[in-house]
């Protein structure tokens, strides 16, 4: 979102613009000239040549000139005002379905009209509908285009024409405005042949009328790049900025304290890997120093990361302070803390948990234990940042499968431990793999661990993809494995936006296979049951009183059934790789092999043809997450899209990847030379974004 600002040069007082196209414009987050003139187009049409009537092809958008020879108002359909159109050549039908007064007082037979639209074919022939138009007289001759016409994204009340309009008068101001300058060094650009900002601006709202369209949408020529990389460098620089930033705040060295960590090591029955001991050792550092600990760990689906959370939380309480941490679900902050107190409170340790269903007498005490120090680790959803909960000594913040909160959430949490200037250490986890690409771009104010390496005894699991045709095969699939004494997952996505919904599927696809599947205990948990039934049920299937769960993608992430060796996806067509991912990975737990059966239905875009092929493919996280990059982009593999933090105008990670080198070098220069431009240059891409690397 664009930071509201007036600068020198306000849209108020740009020609053109009164009061009520201001309010407008403040929709699309434009408040001044330079607002207006970082509003890019979206896209562009060739309106440069007129095009006789006997050459359109349908299909085809096209600018034409000719006279009104009839008017008509069908009496039947959709369609008010029928226009005869005719040049030298042939006739084109112009269909209008709703008709404003004073168009319906210009169109008459012998006006001579220029029409913009895409060509189709019609009941009567060749046709356009709804054209754009302007009305040709001797005395007001209407030069043609002389450069490709851009295509704004628009609100209501703001046409196209309005908008072409207004960029043409700011382009005008842009000449002689001295708050639009360059912000980067001229050492910096030069080598890159860069042209100024003002002309790649110029180029970008009025490309020329030779440049090929498509090369202008890929965003290739030279001015766009220049932008592009203004835009990247911004984003970069904020980071950077944030960390260094970071990195001069106070916080609170946790010394190093082996007592808890081997007295918990001794009792567990496994071993930690080398990846496992290599983040611990980098998070343990870090504790160490006196400014606050920003890392991010990266481990795929069953590599690990819960116990090295909680190795770094007992430094925190051996230091007597407290470590707490947020999981994205009831369900799955439930099982972090079944897993703490089994391990922890044998050490003698107080593990609390809070959530927005703890309520009354219990609350109360929860919130005291907190308040006064007693629960040493506490662990819960979004409600440990609420208003009433107060920390006697937060010094470790861990966020679980970070993607999932929004980030003013993770700066509400985070400032739970703020105690008189100190900061506490965030430790942030994440089970869905970052490509490299978006991790040094996107995470360049954290530090990077990567589990890369499962436990042993992992199985990898073997994926089928199958019609849903043949459901039946699968159900006696599930039928064996049961009779195994193995069990099954059945899980029924989100497949319209709507909880409700969600939950009707799955209750319907419990219902049939309790019908088909007689003597198989079947369980069933969703999204919008009671805590305490989740947790019955959860704890039932886990226990192996029951052989099937069916359930929503509510078990995406966290819970662990080793003796599961059957996940079945329906609808698998409709979710993302990594979210896909995220499910398989809850079988493949224990010793015995193990399957994914993604069912989809018919017919499949290319797109989901591509995702399930990769899921097929390889079981490794790191290579879906670069395929999830390739297929859906950047806003979705790190689940920001709702949430703003990642929103480019020109820019794009995959496209630009190869100027990345570039920008992060002109960065480094900038921070260390030249720290007058971070604030103009982020303000003037980022605007109040800038903010969200403060969390």
């Amino acid at each position: 979102m664009r930071h509201k600002k007036e600068s020198k040069t306000s849209s108020f007082r740009l020609r053109g613009v009164g009061k009520q196209i201001a309010k407008h414009l403040a929709r699309l987050e434009i408040h001044s000239l330079e607002d207006l003139l970082f509003h890019l187009p979206a896209r562009y049409q060739d309106r440069t040549q007129i095009q006789p009537i006997r050459t359109l092809i349908p299909g085809n958008e096209v600018v034409v000139e000719g006279v009104i020879h009839t008017v008509s108002t069908p009496s039947h359909g959709r369609t008010k005002l029928l226009c005869e159109l005719k040049d030298d050549t042939g006739t084109l039908y112009l269909r209008f379905f709703h008709v404003f007064s004073f168009q319906a007082d210009t169109l008459k037979p012998g006006t001579r009209l220029r029409c913009y639209s895409e060509v189709r074919l019609g009941q009567k022939g060749l046709e356009m509908v709804h054209p754009e138009f302007q009305i040709i007289t001797p005395h007001r001759p209407i030069p043609i285009e002389h450069h490709l016409t851009p295509i704004y994204p628009a609100t209501e009340g703001l046409s196209q024409y309005m908008l072409r309009k207004l960029t043409s008068n700011a382009l005008a101001a842009m000449q002689n405005d001295p708050s639009l300058r360059e912000i980067i060094p001229t050492a910096l650009l030069q080598p890159l042949s860069f042209p100024a900002l003002k002309d790649a601006l110029q180029f970008v709202h009025r490309p020329p009328r030779d440049i090929p369209i498509p090369q202008l949408m890929e965003n290739q020529t030279l001015p766009q790049k220049r932008l592009i990389f203004e835009e990247l460098l911004a984003h970069r620089i904020s980071l950077l900025h944030i960390k260094q930033r970071f990195q001069s705040q106070a916080g609170v060295p946790l010394l190093a304290q082996e007592k808890l960590s081997s007295q918990l090591l001794t009792q567990l029955p496994f071993q930690l890997t080398q990846a496992q001991v290599r983040v611990i050792t980098e998070i343990r550092t870090d504790l160490l120093r006196p400014h606050p600990m920003l890392r991010l760990v990266q481990g795929d689906v069953g590599s690990g990361k819960t116990i090295i959370a909680v190795l770094a939380m007992l430094q925190a309480v051996g230091n007597n302070c407290q470590a707490a941490m947020m999981a994205p679900t009831e369900l799955l902050a439930e099982q972090h803390y079944r897993v703490m107190k089994k391990w922890l409170e044998p050490l003698g340790l107080t593990v609390a948990f809070l959530s927005s269903q703890i309520k009354g007498r219990e609350r109360t005490a929860t919130l005291k234990a907190i308040r006064n120090g007693e629960a040493q680790i506490i662990l819960g959803t979004h409600a440990l940042f609420q208003e009433d909960v107060q920390f006697a000594n937060l010094a470790l913040v861990v966020v679980d499968e970070q993607h999932r909160f929004g980030v003013h959430q993770r700066a509400l949490f985070r400032a739970k431990g703020m105690q008189a200037d100190y900061y506490p250490h965030q430790l942030i986890m994440t089970a869905t793999p970052i490509p490299r690409t978006l991790a040094m771009s996107f995470y360049a104010d954290l530090d990077v661990s990567i589990i890369d390496e499962l436990p042993p005894g992992r199985t990898p699991v073997m994926t089928s993809v199958i019609a849903s045709s043949r459901r039946e095969e699968v159900i006696a699939r599930i039928q064996s494995a049961c009779n195994e004494g193995r069990q099954v997952y059945w899980v029924c996505p989100l497949i319209e936006e709507s909880e409700v919904l969600n939950c009707q599927a799955a209750t319907q696809t419990t219902e049939q296979l309790q019908t088909l599947l007689p003597g198989i205990k079947i369980g069933l948990i969703h999204g919008r049951m009671r805590a305490e039934d989740k947790e019955a049920v959860m704890r039932a299937f886990q226990q192996g009183e029951l052989h099937l769960l069916v359930a929503t993608t509510v078990i995406e992430v966290g819970v662990d059934v080793p003796n599961a060796s059957v996940m079945v996806i329906e609808n698998a067509e409709r979710l993302g790789l990594s979210q896909l991912h995220q499910l398989r990975g809850r079988v493949g737990r224990g010793e015995v092999a193990s399957y994914c059966l993604l069912l989809y239905q018919h017919p499949l875009s290319e797109l989901a043809k591509e995702r399930l092929a990769v899921m097929r493919e390889t079981t490794d996280g790191f290579q879906i997450a670069q395929r999830d990059l390739a297929l859906r982009g950047p806003g979705e593999v790190l689940g920001t899209k709702q949430t703003g933090e990642l929103s480019f105008r020109v820019a794009d990670l995959i496209r630009d990847s190869e100027m990345l080198p570039q920008v992060h070098q002109a960065a480094e220069v900038i921070l260390r030379d030249h720290v007058e431009v971070i604030e103009p240059l982020m303000e003037r891409w980022l605007g109040e974004g800038k903010e969200y690397g403060k969390v």
